[in-house]
């Protein structure tokens, strides 16, 4: 009887240790928390077959952006009444490919994102640590900076920097990356004075930490998580900056494929050739709305208090 106890015991034990959950790995209880949001997925399977567009687009457009066909002048698109199915989206006043513009032109609107957002990113992250780490005279510099730039709206900052610099697709970019710095600079500094009064930084300084040890070491890991939400919302905004600066003739110079300039040299035909201006606007807000939604899915996977 004492033998059988025993047996059960262990047995019994050994049940309780099977059913215990796996913990889950911080990548895993990210996308655990990630994928549950339906709008956040979506808008990740959106931004990956633009990204897959935009990298390979000389092999997924059907034709050369730049190319003319002038028989095929203001072309509807395949499925209305005198479509081509050579032409699935129709083509412009002067016989170009719409598909294979907006194709093309999605590879430089995200070029030009990833340049305006990273640029921004690094210069807010360091004028932020430096503000939050040190304080005093150069905080106070710093963000009477950041609050002239926040005064002024983001549109008519740039189109004054582009004008200065002249129209150009690198300068559109740095006007982005210029406008955008301030959002970036006041959320690590709120984040490194946050950071600044936790334990293990009074600990780290202790033991003597330099100050960019502590900076870049201890408290910017820790100040990530928004940043990179804030990065993804950024993306968007850069997107549609560019645009509107492609819009208003300060952005990409023709014959370059950019969405903004499409709509721009599509406005006269409104009336008479609706697809012209309809399919690179919706391109403009799929695209910015994809980023939208998956910043939503970063913010809610990543801050803690949103996972209670």
């Amino acid at each position: 009887m004492t033998i059988q106890t025993t047996s059960t015991t262990e047995t019994s034990t050994d049940i309780s240790q099977l059913s215990a959950p796996v913990p889950m790995t911080p990548f895993q209880e990210f996308w655990h928390y990630f994928s549950s949001n339906r709008g956040a997925l979506g808008g990740l399977i959106v931004i990956a077959l633009i990204f897959f567009m935009a990298i390979f687009a000389n092999f997924v457009a059907p034709h050369s952006p730049s190319d003319q066909y002038r028989d095929a002048l203001l072309l509807p698109p395949a499925w209305l009444e005198g479509g081509n199915w050579s032409f699935v989206l129709g083509t412009d006043d002067v016989g170009r490919d719409i598909l294979s513009r907006l194709i093309h032109g999605s590879r430089l609107s995200i070029a030009v994102g990833i340049v305006a957002v990273t640029a921004s990113l690094v210069m807010g992250i360091l004028l932020g640590l430096v503000a939050g780490y040190f304080k005093g005279v150069i905080d106070t510099a710093i963000m009477r900076i950041v609050d002239i730039m926040l005064a002024m709206p983001s549109l008519l900052l740039a189109i004054a920097i582009v004008a200065i610099l002249r129209p150009s697709i690198v300068n559109a970019a740095l006007a982005i990356s210029i406008v955008s710095l301030p959002h970036y600079v006041r959320l690590t500094r709120a984040a490194t004075m946050a950071e600044m009064s936790r334990d293990y930084v009074t600990s780290s300084r202790v033991i003597g930490a330099s100050p960019l040890r502590l900076m870049f070491v201890c408290i910017l890991p820790n100040c990530l998580a928004p940043l990179i939400v804030q990065a993804t919302l950024g993306f968007s905004t850069a997107i549609l900056d560019m645009a509107a600066l492609g819009f208003l003739g300060l952005g990409a110079q023709p014959p370059t494929p950019e969405w903004g300039s499409m709509l721009a040299n599509a406005l006269q035909f409104v009336q008479r050739a609706w697809w012209v201006v309809t399919f690179p606007g919706l391109m403009i807000l799929i695209t910015v709305l994809a980023f939208n939604l998956m910043g939503d899915g970063l913010r809610d996977a990543l801050d803690p208090k949103l996972k209670q």
